[in-house]
């Protein structure tokens, strides 16, 4: 991406902009101009990069691809508009020095998209935003960011106390930019307020509204369940043409039209869902023309392997961002194909036992080549992990193989994909060997006869999203209930002697002022969890876990 100076980025784009203007849309006008897609990929924190968006619709069709509107990953409007490393590493859409669209929306399969910032300064939000103006079809603003980083630096879920700053944030937009602006909020305690919150962003201009169905304190292990119901509730109470997108909760392509159906909402957002398994928006292929990378086994398991989904995303890697053919393989295996490749011993380039290579500084590797720290090679080894979680639970040679990868090694990643092959071929020829009983172990128990599902669990869930390991599958959080029963968080000491003491006095009471006394000390808004010191402790320990996906 060409540099520029923050004087002239506000006015004149990365490269010479396409002279063409476009009539300037809004709302349902607009969003029946990108072809009313339903289907969102959620702008994530360093995961929703050009790369990943191309994975994610390659499960359509070549013609049907514009069915999904993607974001970019949430940028910080300051560093945007004043830093040219950070907008070079981020932000791709012209070779340096070119007119020429390249990656990012880059019209001949990078559309719809919508560029996400967060900001609390209309001035530096809009010169950020003209900036990509010339190269998305939305500017969209965060307001949805939970994390610990967004409170220090005061945008995202943080701003929602400041509707007046919303507003002129939102409104600095729409009358300045040649396209819509957009905005993705959390929900609020209440439906009134949540509605109002919904009303002030549309009036000062907002195309669509984007509704994560979660309160902001709702993230890593508190994350819950999003409420459906609170986007039925504005679906119900705002202007009827109003665009809406509903998020949360989606974990596999079912969900998809139940959200629809009980939020009324015009299209569904994914994040979480949509990394652990980039098709999920597509239908599975029909019965007897699946692809070989497609599964299908007993009992009505199937889905996208894994060793599929990494060849798809290694290729978009090669052709579009190194622009090279990628490497020729054999077809995917299905038990019936030769084996003697099984036998071949799999080297990691770099990585044999006396290959020995120096840490190198971030700046370091900046001078020498700067192009392997932009964001689709800084993406890799994260979206990979990712993936493979359920795989590398148990192949832990893939999983060592994949940590010790550097950036931009795609000799290595090539490698590592030949290595997950190998696995999934064993795996499969064990499945066959053994008439499907070799996973039977790992699938998850079914509840006992006249045993019912407690309110507060996630075992259905898990059971009903499990896949074998050779198969993309949603990672299923325990709701906040489980994870204290587990012991994936605890009270401190203090907060257990202090309610330990109560108890002990037997002044029900007392507890209760307690619970209350930390709930106004920590601004914790509980789930049904036993006591909001719970809450406390669970949000304490859990800001930043890598679990936690920063969407906003």
């Amino acid at each position: 991406m060409a540099s520029i100076s923050p004087d002239t980025a506000a006015s004149v784009g990365v490269g010479p902009a396409p002279a063409v203007k476009k009539p300037k849309l809004h709302g349902r006008a607009f969003y029946e101009s990108i072809g009313s897609p339903k289907y969102i990929v959620a702008p994530m924190v360093d995961q929703s990069e050009f790369a990943w968006r191309m994975l994610s619709r390659s499960f359509f069709p070549e013609s049907e691809r514009s069915k999904i509107l993607a974001y970019s990953p949430m940028f910080h409007a300051r560093m945007f508009r004043e830093s040219d490393v950070y907008r070079d590493e981020h932000f791709q859409p012209t070779r340096p020095g070119s007119d020429v669209p390249w990656l990012d929306g880059n019209p001949a399969f990078d559309r719809p998209f919508f560029v996400q910032f967060c900001a609390n300064d209309p001035d530096h939000l809009l010169a950020a935003a003209k900036i990509v103006q010339p190269y998305c079809d939305a500017v969209d603003l965060n307001l949805g960011c939970p994390q610990n980083i967004a409170k220090k630096g005061r945008y995202g879920s943080f701003l929602q106390e400041d509707q007046e700053l919303i507003f002129k944030l939102i409104n600095t937009l729409h009358e300045n930019l040649d396209i819509p602006v957009t905005a993705k909020i959390r929900i609020l305690d209440t439906k009134e307020a949540t509605l109002k919150y919904a009303q002030n962003v549309l009036r000062a201009g907002a195309s669509i509204l984007t509704v994560h169905g979660r309160r902001r304190e709702q993230k890593g292990h508190l994350t819950g369940l999003a409420d459906w119901e609170m986007i039925r509730y504005l679906r119900d109470n705002l202007p009827p043409d109003t665009v809406i997108f509903a998020n949360g909760n989606i974990l596999q392509h079912e969900d998809i039209q139940k959200c629809l159906e009980v939020t009324g909402a015009d299209g569904v957002m994914s994040a979480e869902g949509n990394l652990s398994n980039p098709g999920i928006f597509a239908p599975p292929p029909p019965i007897g023309q699946e692809p070989r990378g497609y599964w299908r086994g007993k009992n009505g398991l199937e889905g996208w392997r894994v060793d599929e989904v990494y060849r798809r995303y290694l290729d978009i890697i090669y052709e579009h961002v190194r622009g090279v053919e990628p490497p020729k393989r054999r077809p995917l295996f299905v038990p019936g194909d030769d084996t003697e490749w099984l036998k071949e011993e799999i080297i990691i380039p770099g990585q044999g036992p006396n290959d020995v290579r120096p840490n190198k500084k971030r700046n370091d590797v900046r001078r020498e080549n700067p192009e392997i720290l932009t964001a689709n090679y800084v993406g890799m080894q994260p979206h990979l992990f990712h993936l493979l979680r359920h795989m590398v639970s148990r192949h832990h040679d893939v999983r060592d193989a994949l940590a010790k990868t550097r950036l931009g090694e795609l000799d290595a990643y090539e490698a590592i994909c030949r290595l997950v092959e190998k696995k999934v071929a064993e795996g499969l020829l064990e499945y066959e060997r053994t008439d499907g009983k070799s996973i039977e172990q790992d699938m998850p128990a079914a509840l006992a006869e006249g045993e019912s599902e407690d309110d507060e669990s996630s075992a259905q869930t898990v059971r009903e999203c499990w896949r074998p390991w050779w198969v993309v599958q949603p990672i299923v959080r325990p709701l906040p209930k489980e994870a204290l029963a587990k012991g994936s968080i605890q009270l401190s000491k203090k907060e257990k002697k202090r309610l330990a003491a109560e108890m002990a006095d037997g002044e029900k009471e007392d507890v209760e002022k307690t619970i209350k006394k930390l709930k106004e000390e920590n601004g914790v808004a509980a789930p049904a969890l036993a006591t909001t010191a719970v809450t406390e402790a669970l949000d304490e320990q859990t800001n930043g876990q890598s679990s936690a996906v920063a969407s906003g």
